[in-house]
């Protein structure tokens, strides 16, 4: 990157500067009498030079990225911007930093490839691992701590679809967080972690199972979860193929997907203040046919279970989710953390 003009500017003011210095100290000439004036001193750098799209800085003893977006942009939490725009997660005193103010790149697209964004789906925790769907809280613990400690963002599954139609730029270490069907274990095991470490989460609940015993949540419990920042959305009425059946036929087929898509939107209308704007499909299944009902019903994104990231550009209505199963080890975890595809689009 060319530095910025306004360090070339300031350059030529300390040319001119050490010029006046050496013009004035030079011998006066025999007709003047007065007194040569004082050698003028540089003035200060400024501590940064600004443009409406750039800042550019440099930085102070123990300066981090966190510490420069405090002081510039707002917030540390938008630590990220500095960090992928330059590359670096620490500065040398006195070293030049430049920090876009705004979004450079909203569709992830570089020539070399494009970002993805991978989503990863859990079903229900306990102390111990039973089944594929049910993962030991420790192990959970673990592969949030590793998400933490490796520089990767957990961001909301809303500015993932924000995302989807460019208005807004993602960290390009995106991972988004979900919870199928809706288990009380959320709350016991999942909900410290996230809480522990800021994290958010899309909960994606059947409505038939809300309430249903000893080991889901209830409205009450989706209320409170909402209230403290975590993300509640629809998995359906009561978690059934959505897919049209050998010999249901279209008036049959309908009266069904009114039930599953449409019942969900009432009950949470009733129970959250709000209807639903994604849907997982249940099983992670799909068809054609079957979108045009889902968007009828007020979906603007719905969610299949197939092991791939999502670029900008996905469809919205058949974005892919990562399950992530009980047996897996930590490495098995981390190969679905893949956030960019190279490929050569010059």
């Amino acid at each position: 990157m060319n530095r910025p003009r306004t360090l070339l500017l300031a350059g030529a003011a300390l040319l001119l500067s050490a010029c006046a210095s050496a013009t004035s100290s030079a011998p006066a000439p025999e007709t003047t009498s007065a007194p040569a004036p004082p050698s003028a001193r540089p003035a200060p750098r400024p501590a940064a030079y600004q443009s409406e799209e750039f800042i550019v800085t440099f930085a102070q003893p123990g300066d981090t990225p966190e510490t420069l977006a405090a002081r510039y942009l707002g917030g540390a939490e938008r630590a990220w911007m500095i960090e992928d725009y330059t590359g670096l997660r620490a500065f040398a005193p006195g070293q030049e930093v430049v920090i876009p103010r705004r979004p450079w790149n909203l569709s992830g697209v570089t020539p070399g490839g494009y970002q993805i964004v991978p989503i990863l789906t859990y079903h229900n925790l306990a102390e111990h691992a039973k089944g594929r769907l049910v993962l030991a809280a420790a192990s959970f613990r673990e592969q949030m701590r590793y998400l933490k400690s490796n520089g990767y963002r957990v961001v909301s599954l809303a500015d993932f679809i924000e995302f989807t139609r460019l208005g807004r730029q993602l960290p390009q270490r995106s991972v988004v967080l979900t919870f199928d069907d809706g288990y009380r274990a959320f709350k016991d095991y999942a909900y410290p972690v996230l809480k522990e470490l800021g994290f958010t989460a899309t909960l994606f609940i059947y409505t038939d199972w809300v309430g249903a015993g000893r080991g889901a949540l209830s409205w009450n419990d989706l209320r409170e979860l909402a209230a403290e920042g975590f993300d509640v959305q629809a998995h359906t009425k009561t978690h059934a193929d959505l897919r049209r059946a050998m010999g249901e036929t279209e008036v049959q087929y309908a009266r069904r997907m009114q039930a599953e898509l449409e019942q969900p939107q009432e009950l949470f209308n009733k129970n959250l203040g709000r209807r639903s704007q994604v849907l997982a499909y249940p099983y992670g299944r799909w068809e054609e046919g079957l979108l045009p009902k889902v968007k009828e019903h007020g979906y603007i994104a719905a969610f299949s279970v197939r092991r791939q990231g999502n670029a900008s550009f996905v469809r919205p209505l058949a974005a892919h989710r990562s399950q992530i199963y009980s047996e897996m080890t930590l490495d098995d975890f981390v190969r679905n953390l893949n956030v960019f595809q190279e490929e050569n689009l010059r």
